[in-house]
């Protein structure tokens, strides 16, 4: 009994990304943040318990559901060698060419006997529209009834403005996440279109390193 080939995209509930906003096959909305990290280690032992109980009162104070990802992937130490190698062939002095061909057999070395690892902390915030009551449900439901037809621009522009106020509720959450996290010293910046799609892109291809991540390292500046 053959089988039928399913392509990848039938088991991702994703539809598209626009502006920067995930839409869902089911119509919810997701934004995602790139979050910075914050050392403990190098705070006192009362800067430890206020930075905790910051962010314990941030999760008290959400009144939606918010999801965190830690995402860990190996450091990919090549454009750091290809660079360090572009330095060297610019060098003049051989003194200082023979001592970055030493740093960099080095970092070769290193790199190959341990796994370096590079951390990315990202915050997803979700909207979906609130459930509709059957007696709204029957109210919106006359003026469909009450139209012989609908235009197919009219249909666009309601799925736009749609489209728009979900985007204004959830551009509103996504700015208590963030002013939320800053109160903890947490830095956040909202992911565009293309950062979005890198970042499910290598989600769903770990083991592909031949594309740099141009989120990888921390939040990206804007």
């Amino acid at each position: 009994m053959a089988l039928n080939a399913r392509a990848t995209q039938d088991f991702v509930p994703i539809k598209e990304v626009r502006d920067g906003i995930i839409l869902l096959k089911s119509g919810e909305l997701r934004a995602v943040l790139i979050a910075s990290s914050v050392n403990l280690s190098l705070k006192s032992y009362e800067e430890q318990q206020a930075t905790i109980m910051q962010f314990q009162t941030f999760l008290n104070s959400l009144e939606f559901s918010t999801q965190i990802v830690v995402q860990s992937r190996r450091l990919d130490i090549r454009p750091y060698l290809l660079m360090l190698e572009n330095r060297m062939k610019e060098q003049t002095e051989p003194l200082l060419k023979i001592q970055t061909k030493e740093y960099i057999e080095f970092i070769r070395t290193f790199t190959e006997a341990v796994n370096i690892m590079t951390k990315n902390f990202f915050v997803v915030v979700p909207y979906s529209a609130p459930a509709i009551s059957p007696e709204s449900s029957l109210a919106s439901m006359i003026p469909f009834f009450n139209k012989k037809k609908t235009s197919t621009g009219s249909a666009s522009g309601d799925a736009k403005a749609e489209f728009e106020e979900k985007r204004s509720q959830l551009e509103q959450r996504v700015g208590v996440v963030a002013q939320g996290l800053s109160r903890v010293g947490v830095r956040t910046v909202q992911l565009g279109t293309e950062e979005v799609i890198e970042l499910f892109y290598k989600t769903f291809n770990p083991g592909d390193i031949s594309q740099g991540m141009k989120i990888d390292g921390g939040v990206p500046e804007r």
